[in-house]
């Protein structure tokens, strides 16, 4: 049996979401949530993730792993690419790599997608492992006034 499930972000409950937003060690990896995560960000968080399946067809999920809320991420629409995020509680962080291989097949074998992206902050240690997955570097790129390194990775299929 699948331990991994993804579900609509919108099903899960927001103070589970506030939670982990507002956890310290998940919020040193995202450098565009400083200011802590309120209800009523949480809020608007939920319709501009829900608007980009309307606009787009996909965006992200909510992971479960075993029933429990894990965290959230897959593709998201980014500058005119498919861009991966990842955001799990401490707990699940060594589930990383299963969650990236079912997002990378929908990207490759369902959606067709050529290529998709993920990016990171600059001096953020785990560059190495997005490279350990194919990625490769694939410059830079700013979001809401940060600036992020770009990787890349092609679909083997093309």
């Amino acid at each position: 049996m699948d331990m991994i499930k993804f579900v609509r972000l919108s099903e899960i409950k927001e103070e589970q979401i506030i939670a982990l937003m507002n956890n310290e060690l998940v919020g040193r990896q995202m450098p565009l949530l400083a200011g802590g995560f309120s209800g009523e960000s949480c809020r608007a968080f939920l319709k501009a993730k829900e608007q980009l399946w309307h606009a787009h067809g996909y965006g992200p999920w909510a992971f479960l792993i075993g029933g429990e809320f894990a965290g959230w991420g897959g593709l998201q629409p980014e500058q005119g690419d498919a861009d991966f995020a990842l955001v799990l509680h401490p707990r699940f962080w060594g589930w990383g790599r299963q969650i990236f291989n079912k997002v990378r097949d929908q990207a490759f074998n369902e959606m067709g997608l050529e290529s998709i992206t993920i990016l990171l902050p600059p001096g953020r240690p785990n560059s190495k492992a997005v490279t350990r997955l194919g990625f490769v570097e694939d410059g830079q790129q700013s979001v809401d006034g940060e600036l992020f390194m770009r990787f890349r990775l092609r679909g083997s299929h093309k």
